[in-house]
């Protein structure tokens, strides 16, 4: 299934043996677009402390009871606190961590998109596949330059992300993001709009659509 990262962000995590933490937010690798972990701020339970989680051990995704399910017990998801809580500090700073260079899904949010011919909008979120635990679309909001427009832009046509310039290079023209088919907040992400996407983008569209 897929959501929004922003939509995940509060979730509570639900392990083994009850309820630790909350979502707040998602490292990912932007060469494969893959979650590399979870980041579940442990509230009171540490002082300050945040614990990276593996997308492996990640259950199913609750959306209207608002939790995911952890396939960890308490004490496992505690004894990773410490080491969590220093790669969390070196992703940060923008460092390599267990041969990832990692991007946060919250910092990247707001990055400027450069098109192939110039700048087009913001990132605004993420979709997030909860089965492969990957991002699949960028959601980019165009309103700085035409007015009250969201699209998506997969991942499959990002050149590469700077984190120095704030900046997301998309292999698109930016005339071809405006006319792309508007995504809204009620949208369903369905095969009928992702068809539609990719042949307004006249791309071949890759694997199946959820």
């Amino acid at each position: 299934m897929l959501h929004k990262a922003k939509l995940l962000t509060d979730f509570t995590l639900d392990c083994l043996d009850g309820k630790i933490g909350k979502v707040k937010g998602f490292f990912f690798d932007d060469k494969l677009w893959s979650i590399g972990y979870l980041v579940a701020d442990m509230g009171n339970r540490f002082t300050g402390g945040q614990v990276l989680i593996s997308p492996r051990a990640l259950g199913a995704v609750m959306r209207d009871e608002q939790h995911i399910i952890i396939n960890l017990t308490k004490k496992q998801i505690e004894d990773n606190l410490s080491q969590g809580s220093e790669i969390v500090k070196k992703c940060t700073q923008g460092l390599k961590a267990r041969d990832f260079l990692l991007r946060n899904t919250h910092d990247v949010c707001g990055h400027r998109i450069q098109a192939a011919d110039g700048k087009v909008g913001h990132v605004d979120d993420f979709i997030i596949d909860d089965e492969m635990w990957e991002i699949r679309c960028l959601v980019i909001d165009t309103r700085n330059w035409w007015p009250g427009k969201k699209v998506l832009v997969s991942t499959q046509w990002i050149e590469r992300v700077s984190c120095r310039e704030r900046k997301v290079f998309v292999n698109l023209s930016c005339e071809s993001i405006k006319q792309s088919p508007e995504y809204t907040e009620k949208s369903l992400i369905t095969r009928d709009y992702e068809t539609g996407r990719h042949r307004h983008y006249n791309r071949v569209k890759l694997g199946p659509t959820r």
